[in-house]
Formats: C-alpha cells, structure tokens, sequence
C-alpha cells in the first residue's frame, strides 16, 4: 500500500510533462487521480497507463479558466472517485513574449487567466469541502521566474509571481481548518512547453539564449530527472508530513525537513 492510499487527487494539465509524471507518481502511491485537460486523446493515454500499473483514474475534459467547466469536473470527479484530499493545479503556458508594449493584450491576459484565473477557481471549488472534512492540500506549480525579472517574459513572471501570493493568501485564510496549500518549481525538463517555446518567432527574436539552452536540454539524457524529482515533491507534500509548511513556495534542491525544523525552532522562540 502507497503512503496516500485512499487520497482522491485532482491534477490539471495532466495530459503530458509535469502533470503526467505527478498524476502517475500519485496513482503509485495509491491515490484515485482525475485527470483533467482540454485534450481528452491525452489524458486517456494517461488513465490507461495508470491502469495497466494497477492504478485508478478518470479523465476529464476541462478548461481551467471556465468556471461552470471547473465546476463540472469537480463534481464528475466527486461523484466517481469520492470527496477530494489533493489538488494539483499544473496548467500553464510560456508566452506570449517581447516587450509589454509589442506584445498582444488579448493574448499576454490570456496567459494571466490560465496561471492566476484558473488556481483561484479550482481553490474557489475544491476548499469549501476540504475545510469542511478538515483536511485537503493544494499545491500550484510555479516557476523560479517568481523571484527573476526576465525582460521579455512579462506575463509568465507576472502570472506566476501572482499565484504564488494566492497560495500564500490561502495559507493565511486556511490557518486552523486542517487543509495546506503550497507553491512549487518543478524544475526544468524539455516538455512540450518548452518546444512551444523554441519554436515561437518572439521567443527566438527576444530570448535567443533561453532558445539555446532549451536546445542543450533536449540533446541531454539526464534533463528528464526533474519529472521524477518534482512528482516525488508532490507525493512528500500530500502526505501530509510538511502541513506546517503552508502558504510556502518550495524548489526542488530545498531541503523541506530543514524548512520544517527551522520553522519549528523559530515557533519555539516565538
């Protein structure tokens, strides 16, 4: 039996990269998954895979942005896997990129919805149960642009740095009720974000040296490490073991006993 038998997890953008190396990592460890993206091809390809591993899931076609779509899948996913413990919101997108003023509006509030729209509607749906059960986690995967200025990359820093402040405001909200929310970085891998990303014209206009880096990662055999590295974090992070960690932002080299430890010392002398 895995450490979060009997958990019911929701994850978003679970069709690929991230999201499919947690959501299968959670099914491991003996979580009921739902799979939720707006390709459903995807995330069938993941549910069966979960499924010959001797795992349980169920897919769902979802636009994170929509509420009545989040809504649904909440629901769907309640009513077949049973009240959720985890979430995991991992959708994202890379661009648009350039300068505030070259880039399109529609396009740079567009990114805004999917990383800062579509965690506090998920949040907005999922927590009133938690905090009713008394336990639940939610954890959004951020970036390391949280604490860079990266000219150019305006709407991914901005979004980012966004969610992290909605995790921490959660956090603050949540105190007391038994439920934890927490910002990661995944750490880097070469997923098809990333391909979108060498592949748009802005990106090799503006960021010819993150292009380039991105095409050394491609051509290395270790650059997948981090999938299982992030999906270990997660799996850590549901367990429950680092509640009073909530409201933090985490990256994959912390030490999160550390953080617990210090954490505590500082409690004490407080």
């Amino acid at each position: 039996m895995g450490i979060l038998q009997g958990q019911v997890a929701l994850v978003t953008g679970a069709g690929r990269g991230f999201g499919r190396a947690i959501a299968e990592r959670l099914a491991a460890e003996g979580a009921r998954v739902a799979l939720l993206a707006r390709s459903i091809a995807q995330i069938e390809e993941v549910e069966h895979a979960i499924a010959d591993a001797g795992g349980e899931a169920v897919t769902i076609r979802c636009d994170v942005t929509d509420p009545d779509s989040i809504r649904h899948a909440v629901h769907a996913v309640e009513t077949v896997l049973g009240p959720l413990d985890l979430l995991v919101s991992n959708a994202g997108v890379p661009g648009p990129f350039g300068p505030l003023w070259e880039v399109d509006p529609g396009e740079w509030w567009r990114a805004q919805e999917i990383h800062i729209r579509a965690p506090f509607l998920l949040m907005h749906h999922v927590l009133p149960g938690m905090a009713s059960r008394g336990r639940g986690r939610v954890i959004c995967v951020s970036a390391k642009a949280v604490r860079i200025v990266a000219p150019h990359l305006s709407a991914y820093c901005v979004g980012k740095t966004a969610q992290n402040r909605l995790v921490t405001q959660a956090a603050a909200e949540l105190a007391g009720t038994g439920v934890a929310t927490f910002a990661i970085d995944p750490g880097f891998v070469p997923t098809q974000l990333a391909r979108d990303t060498m592949e748009d014209e802005a990106a090799q206009k503006y960021l010819g040296g993150m292009v380039d880096r991105l095409k050394e990662k491609f051509d290395d055999p270790e650059a997948q490490g981090d999938l299982a590295r992030c999906a270990q974090r997660c799996v850590d992070l549901a367990s429950g073991r680092y509640d009073a960690l909530s409201g933090g932002y985490y990256e994959l080299p912390d030490d999160l006993d550390e953080a617990l430890a210090a954490k505590q010392v500082g409690e004490a002398k407080g």
